[in-house]
């Protein structure tokens, strides 16, 4: 699987965004409260935490100390570090302190996670995956693409089988049963 970051939300400040103000404000409470449970329910049922986020915050430091991260061999430890700070403890993943107290806790080095971000040495990588990601008209996150087919939003485990079953894979269940 190849991942391609995205730029959601790219003007978000550093200090983050509200989701009301992003999604319109106060009339958008209850479709907001409707949407963070059905994510909830979909985590839920595939064993991940998901806390009660109120902001939006802004992702590219993220992204780009996740392909340092990446080239370190530790790319799997930072993305779960990242998803818990920023899914289950609401955290401001655009502030670099953050970031570097998150490398140093998926077993990267903090003092060449900073350099990396004051630096910003995986800057031009980052950009190279948002051009690809808009070359491909990708306008959300997920979105999974498999034998030409995709599937934009969180879904279920299953419909996820599905999409790379269609594309030629073998799903679990005929695995299990060889």
């Amino acid at each position: 699987m190849e991942v391609v970051h995205y730029p959601l939300h790219p003007q978000t400040p550093p200090e983050g965004r509200s989701l009301l103000d992003l999604f319109g404000g106060s009339q958008a409470a209850p479709r907001l409260r409707q949407a963070q449970e059905r994510l909830k329910n979909l985590a839920e049922a595939e064993g991940l935490p998901m806390g009660e986020r109120t902001h939006t915050y802004n992702s590219r430091l993220a992204q780009e100390l996740g392909i340092w991260a990446e080239d370190q061999r530790r790319g799997k430890a930072f993305h779960e570090a990242v998803y818990r700070a920023y899914f289950v403890d609401g955290s401001n993943i655009s502030d670099p302190d953050l970031l570097v107290q998150v490398a140093a806790g998926a077993g990267l080095d903090g003092g060449e996670a900073r350099v990396v971000l004051e630096e910003r040495s995986y800057r031009e990588r980052v950009d190279e995956d948002w051009a690809r990601s808009r070359r491909a008209g990708v306008d959300a996150v997920p979105t999974f693409e498999a034998g030409g087919s995709r599937l934009v939003g969180a879904e279920p485990y299953e419909a996820l089988e599905r999409l790379v079953v269609e594309a030629g894979a073998r799903s679990r269940a005929s695995e299990e049963s060889r």
